[in-house]
C-alpha cells in the first residue's frame, strides 16, 4: 500500500493541468503533419506522375492508393480515440455480486474494514468506489475504466472504450509513416546526388521536412506499438504492467488468444476498424469496463 501511495503521490500529470488547453494544439500539429506529408507526396511527387505513363504512372498508382487507404484508416482510429470517452464509473457503482460471503445482492452497506478489502477499491478523490482495474486520472480529474495512460497526442485517456481505437491509431500511423517513408526515399537520397533535382525550393523543402517526420514518426511509433502489443499479449495495461512488478503471476491473464480478444472483440471483421460488433458488445463484458474474467486461483490480488 506504501508502494501504491508513493506512485500516486509522484504523478507528473498532478503538475501539468496545463496539458487540458493543449487540446486544440495537438489536434493541429497532427493535422499540420499529415498536410505537409499529403503535400510532398501527392501533389509534389505522385500526383504528377500519373501522366508520365508506362512504370512511373503503375508506381504512382499504387503509391497513392495505399497511401491514401492508410490515411483514412489512420484518420478514422484517431479521431475515435479523440471523441469517445474511454469510461466513466457510473453513479453510485457497486459491486454486484459479494462472492466472498456468498451473497449475491449488491454490497451497498460497507464498512471501514470493508474498504482494506483487496476486492474492494475506494478512490478518495473521487469519492467512490472503483470497479477493478480501474484508476484515477489527475488530468481528467475522474476515474477512468481500465486506464492505460493519459494520451497528451489523443488529447484524451486511453482506457477500456478506446483502447483499440488507440492500437489501430498506432498501427496505422507506423504502417502509413513507413509508406511515405520508402516512398520519399529515392527523392531524399537524390538531395545527395550532384545531378540537378527538378521543383522549386518549396517543393524540395517540402519533401525533405516530410521524409524526416515521417522516419521520425515510424521509428518512435514502432516502439511504442511493440510495447502495447506485449502488453495485450498479456492482458495488462501500461499502469498494471508497473505496479505488478512484484507480483509473479497476473490474474487477468487467460492466454493470448483470449487477452487479445478483450481488446479486439471476436468477430474478425471488426478487428482492424475502430469499432465493436453489437454481439461482442452485448456479451463480452470486458469490452464494458465493468467485469472482468480472471484466473479463481488469483482472485485474493490486490490488482
Amino acid at each position: 500500500m506504501h508502494r501504491s501511495g508513493a506512485i500516486m503521490a509522484w504523478n507528473v500529470f498532478k503538475f501539468c493541468t496545463a496539458l487540458r488547453s493543449l487540446g486544440s494544439v495537438m489536434i493541429l500539429l497532427v493535422l499540420g503533419v499529415i498536410g505537409v506529408t499529403y503535400y510532398a507526396v501527392v501533389i509534389t511527387n505522385y500526383g504528377p506522375s500519373l501522366t508520365d505513363g508506362g512504370v512511373d504512372t503503375l508506381i504512382a498508382l499504387l503509391v497513392l492508393i495505399l497511401f491514401h487507404s492508410l490515411l483514412v484508416m489512420l484518420l478514422w482510429s484517431y479521431f475515435s480515440v479523440v471523441c469517445t470517452d474511454p469510461g466513466g464509473v457510473p453513479h453510485n457503482w457497486r459491486p454486484e455480486i459479494d462472492e466472498e460471503r456468498g451473497e449475491n445482492d449488491p454490497l451497498t452497506d460497507l464498512e471501514p474494514a470493508d474498504l482494506a478489502s483487496p476486492r474492494i477499491r475506494f478512490c478518495r478523490k473521487c469519492n467512490q468506489l472503483k470497479p477493478p482495474r480501474c484508476h484515477h486520472c489527475s488530468v481528467c480529474g475522474r476515474c477512468i475504466l481500465k486506464m492505460d495512460h493519459h494520451c497528451v497526442w489523443v488529447v484524451n485517456c486511453v482506457g477500456a472504450l478506446n483502447y483499440k481505437f488507440f492500437l489501430l491509431f498506432l498501427f496505422y500511423t507506423f504502417l502509413e509513416t513507413t509508406v511515405v517513408t520508402l516512398s520519399l526515399l529515392p527523392h531524399f537520397i537524390g538531395f545527395f546526388s550532384d545531378g540537378e533535382i527538378p521543383g522549386t525550393p518549396g517543393t524540395l523543402a517540402t519533401t525533405f521536412l516530410a521524409f524526416v517526420l515521417n522516419l521520425a514518426f515510424a521509428l518512435s511509433v514502432m516502439g511504442f506499438l511493440i510495447m502495447h502489443i506485449s502488453l495485450v499479449g498479456g492482458n495488462t495495461t501500461t499502469i498494471e504492467a508497473y505496479e505488478k512488478k512484484s507480483t509473479p503471476k497476473w490474474r487477468y491473464d487467460l492466454g493470448r488468444k483470449k487477452n487479445f480478444e478483450q481488446v479486439f472483440g471476436t468477430d474478425k471483421k471488426y478487428w482492424f476498424i475502430p469499432a465493436y460488433s453489437d454481439e461482442d458488445l452485448r456479451r463480452m463484458p470486458a469490452l464494458q469496463g465493468l467485469e472482468y474474467p480472471s484466473k479463481p486461483e488469483l482472485d485474493g490480488q490486490e490488482f
